[in-house]
């Protein structure tokens, strides 16, 4: 009989927010499953379930995924991680051994793990998988700021910034904005804030819940060194 595959979203940096149910499976479990950045690098999801779990009796299994936009064409490079991640993955799976896979905030939200997903049903129609909701970084950093995504009739937008080319008609169509990455973008974001007369209506917030997380709310001064990866704007009309 083969193990169950749980997909447990960790938070926003923050091990406090961690919920009780993912703390409760990551004691149960034999074997912990964690993407990271760089091949030399660590586990930032790792580094937030160890302060809040010991995981000191636990198989680590640490899988490097380039950190690449992966939508626009094919990435043989990161076809062959995946595919590898899955035997991975399956090999304990099979063995009776439940693991858990970790993600940074929600797994549902612009999460690694489902490029695993079609490839893990595929290989393994009867493969049991259970996901664990995790607090978001755009949950936290509305939190942090101290303001609301959305009320009654509201409409809110979620984006990857650095896919979009132009988010001035979102801006225009919906009441709230949440612009994600936007590390290497924050200049021509802030020009499009400035032009249409938003930018007193916007918030920053990086690295929310991590060592160095600062709120900004003048962005008008705000640079791409006082930022990084994780950092999100908020717009609300």
């Amino acid at each position: 009989m083969s193990g169950i595959l749980y997909v447990i979203g960790v938070g926003a940096g923050d091990p406090e927010l961690i919920t009780l149910k993912a703390m409760r499976i990551l004691r149960e479990v034999n074997i912990i499953c964690v993407p990271k950045g760089r091949e030399e690098g660590g586990s930032l999801a790792l580094s937030i379930a160890k302060k809040a779990v010991s995981l000191d009796d636990k198989e680590i299994i640490e899988i490097h995924f380039p950190m690449k936009k992966t939508r626009s064409q094919p990435d043989p490079e990161l076809d062959a991680r995946w595919d590898e991640a899955t035997k991975t993955i399956l090999d304990r799976l099979y063995g009776g051994k439940n693991v858990a896979f970790l993600t940074l905030g929600d797994p549902t939200i612009y999460s690694t793990f489902f490029y695993l997903h079609e490839r893990l049903h595929r290989l393994s129609p009867e493969l049991k998988m259970i996901f664990i909701p995790g607090v978001s970084s755009i949950n936290a950093s509305a939190a942090a700021a101290g303001i609301s995504l959305g009320l009654a009739d509201e409409r809110v937008a979620i984006l990857p910034a650095t896919y979009m080319d132009d988010i001035r008609a979102t801006l225009q169509r919906f009441d709230t904005v949440v612009l994600m990455k936007v590390h290497r973008v924050v200049g021509s974001v802030v020009r499009v804030l400035e032009e249409m007369n938003l930018l007193e209506r916007a918030v920053c917030v990086s690295r929310i819940g991590m060592d160095g997380e600062r709120i900004f709310t003048d962005l008008k001064s705000l640079k791409a060194e006082d930022i990084d990866y994780f950092s999100t704007i908020i717009v609300r009309k």
